[in-house]
């Protein structure tokens, strides 16, 4: 089948584009990174006019973030011409702005990465997959897979609103069309793998299974593993058993579950040794981990850091450089070649206050511990008040990322303190009270007292902080109307309340 596109600009997805809107229809176009989505986005709504019908949806995607950042500043002139990018570096708000536009016929195109593809149910008349190839670390550019290939173009086609759906690839040769025709359209997709391939996942589910009591022995364990679709996809219940035996030992050694029932010589059994007249049971910690629904690998590291933060100088970087080399904060903030050097320097400067295992400068686990630090410093950042704009020309780090970064932060640093209930860690428990507080607010400590009244963020804290009002008290001294100035005469009634004064009455400082 031949799709006639006119060939007004050496641009394939250009002229794709620009067809489609022509025929007030739409299209998604998959871009391999965020950079590429926004910029390609971009080239296509410099072509298009200004719509009026859609400045009330820019306006509101323009505001999606307390301060508009220059991303939001260009997602906004992109969607009042029809057209927006997506990707996982916008907020929330922003994305469900853009795919709502684009449900009901607002947005013509949308330039996305391939995010879009996977849970999203937005058809389109065209799907236009730009990129094939994809940067994989140091395997450099790799193909995407087949599995994905399909995802992608079977947004193509709108039931019961089109006739035909249109997947079109871009391909610059006869060998490129070939290949593409080979492995992607002719190709087998991958095999589907279970979740509990990935390892942490399957530590996680073994320790559950023993602190819910379901399975109480390696025996059971191994009955449950087998009957799973990991098991009948894997097709080896030899290497299973094996791992099970290697989980049992690592979740033994760090003392998340424990033996009880067995005999050996020395009175006691390990986990890798139990036969039938054993049982195991999850210890205190092994059960509360389970709770939280965390990896135990990332429990043991949050455990071991503590511990050494009980003996030695610490800050708030250090608790925030542990939370940063979890994998669950994966993936972290890369540290770009023009960074390294202040990074490196910031290493230097925190070396004595680090409660995590500092690699040599020249082994394999290095440069994810300079991407932990860099994390750690945007998190640090943030709590110095920083703006989501300055993140985002300082650090590279987008508003959708840094809101996502600290929800994870959020519940890894209750997770800590958690622990250190347990433990019986008194002093750093109090100390992550306070930083989780200030990574909530985005606040230094010197505005916490302002932050637990209701409406009050770090804006507003700030600028009655330096008009003299730094707590609560200084908030039911001060008159109404000087605190009206400040906030709204609605939100400096409700914060008058909060400290006690129920009923405010008028000012009468002029008579004092």
């Amino acid at each position: 089948m031949k799709i006639p596109i006119p060939q007004t600009t050496p641009d394939a997805v250009l002229n794709i584009a620009l067809d489609t809107v022509q025929q007030d229809r739409q299209a998604l176009v998959f871009c391999n990174t965020r950079r590429g989505a926004e910029s390609q986005a971009e080239q296509i709504a410099l072509k298009l006019p200004v719509l009026s019908e859609l400045a009330v949806l820019s306006e509101k995607v323009l505001k999606g973030v307390g301060s508009a950042t220059r991303q939001c500043k260009r997602l906004a002139k992109c969607v009042e011409r029809g057209i927006a990018f997506h990707h996982s570096g916008l907020t929330s708000s922003q994305r469900r702005l853009i795919e709502e536009g684009f449900r009901d016929s607002r947005l013509h195109v949308i330039c996305s990465t391939p995010s879009l593809a996977m849970g999203v149910d937005l058809p389109a008349f065209r799907v236009v997959v730009r990129d094939l190839k994809r940067y994989s670390g140091g395997w450099g550019m790799s193909p995407i897979p087949v599995l994905e290939y399909h995802q992608q173009i079977g947004r193509a086609g709108r039931p019961g609103k089109e006739t035909e759906g249109q997947a079109i690839t871009i391909a610059v040769s006869d060998g490129q069309k070939k290949e593409i025709r080979e492995r992607y359209v002719e190709g087998e997709p991958e095999e589907i793998l279970s979740k509990l391939a990935v390892e942490p996942v399957f530590r996680t589910y073994v320790l559950t299974l023993i602190a819910t009591e379901y399975c109480l022995s390696e025996s059971a364990l191994k009955d449950f593993f087998d009957r799973t679709f990991y098991a009948h996809s894997y097709g080896d219940s030899e290497k299973i058993h094996w791992l099970i035996g290697k989980t049992l030992e690592q979740l033994e050694e760090w003392e998340f579950i424990r033996v009880e029932g067995g005999k050996k010589d020395d009175g006691f059994v390990s986990a890798s040794d139990l036969g039938e007249e054993g049982s195991l049971v999850a210890t205190p910690v092994g059960k509360r981990v389970s709770e939280l629904y965390l990896d135990p690998y990332t429990a043991q590291l949050i455990i071991e850091a503590l511990k050494r933060a009980t003996g030695k100088k610490r800050n708030v970087f250090s608790f925030l450089q542990m939370v940063s080399s979890t994998l669950e904060m994966r993936p972290l903030l890369r540290v770009r070649v023009k960074e390294l050097d202040w990074v490196e320097e910031l290493v230097g400067l925190n070396e004595e206050v680090f409660i995590t295992s500092v690699p040599m400068d020249h082994s394999s686990e290095y440069e994810d511990f300079l991407n932990s630090v860099k994390t750690a410093f945007f998190f640090d950042e943030w709590m110095n008040e920083k703006s989501e704009e300055e993140l985002l020309n300082a650090l590279n780090v987008r508003p959708g990322e840094i809101h996502a970064k600290l929800d994870a932060a959020d519940w890894l640093v209750y997770a800590a303190e958690e622990m250190c209930v347990l433990l019986k860690f008194h002093d750093i428990l109090k100390e992550l009270k306070v930083l989780r507080t200030r990574l909530r607010h985005g606040a230094k400590e010197e505005l916490l007292g302002l932050l637990r009244l209701r409406n009050i963020g770090r804006v507003r804290a700030r600028k009655l902080f330096r008009s003299g009002i730094k707590d609560v008290a200084g908030v039911k001294s001060v008159s109404l109307s000087r605190l009206e100035g400040l906030l709204g005469r609605k939100v400096a009634a409700d914060v008058k309340r909060q400290a006690g004064q129920e009923e405010v009455g008028p000012d009468l400082s002029r008579y004092r």
